[in-house]
């Protein structure tokens, strides 16, 4: 059983929703959707049943937080990318990094089906377009991007054309998809 108590209520509360999404995505993966408990997940994370209930109302709650915990955590990997590139190379770089992301993710699941709706992926969508226009928009005004079409039109062609990676099994061939991808609209 984890010791969840910490110094204060407010990192205690921290703990114990980290260590819910935590065992919940652990007992998701050993036992699949269907199997996994609001008793389950009290046992693993070490807490009540009763406590576990303050937190989330069901385990679709808790699986939806962990899924947006997991999307924070992919765009703050971009943003951290884009900042470490060289200014010339931030786009692909992170185009190249989403388009890995993309062919990892699991499709066509019962927990991919659950968690790719709501308002959470909405608002992680817009988020990573603002991002991949903006960096367009540095592209254009440094004249490395194709200026005639608006920035978030580009990065919506991008979004929608990287999301073929999701079918590909190799790095080699996500980073053909992003050179191609790319050869859209850079100019040459």
């Amino acid at each position: 059983m984890p010791k969840l108590w910490t110094d204060t209520v407010e990192e205690h509360r921290q703990a114990v929703r980290e260590a819910t999404l935590d065992a919940t995505a652990r007992l998701v993966a050993e036992r699949g959707l269907t199997s996994v408990t609001m008793s389950a997940i009290a046992a693993e994370t070490g807490i009540g049943r009763a406590t576990l209930y303050k937190y989330f109302p069901d385990v679709e709650a808790i699986l939806v937080a962990w899924h947006e915990r997991l999307i924070g955590g992919h765009l703050e990997h971009l943003a951290r990318i884009r900042d470490q590139a060289p200014p010339a190379q931030r786009l692909a770089a992170v185009l190249e990094a989403y388009a890995l992301m993309t062919s990892r993710r699991p499709h066509g699941t019962e927990l991919a089906a659950l968690l790719h709706r709501g308002e959470h992926v909405e608002r992680a969508h817009e988020q990573l377009a603002g991002l991949i226009a903006g960096l367009i928009a540095d592209g254009a005004s440094a004249g490395q991007v194709r200026a005639d079409v608006p920035p978030g039109e580009l990065a919506a062609y991008c979004l929608h054309a990287l999301g073929a990676a999701s079918g590909l099994t190799s790095a080699a061939a996500v980073s053909r998809l992003v050179t191609v991808t790319l050869a859209g609209f850079l100019n040459q």
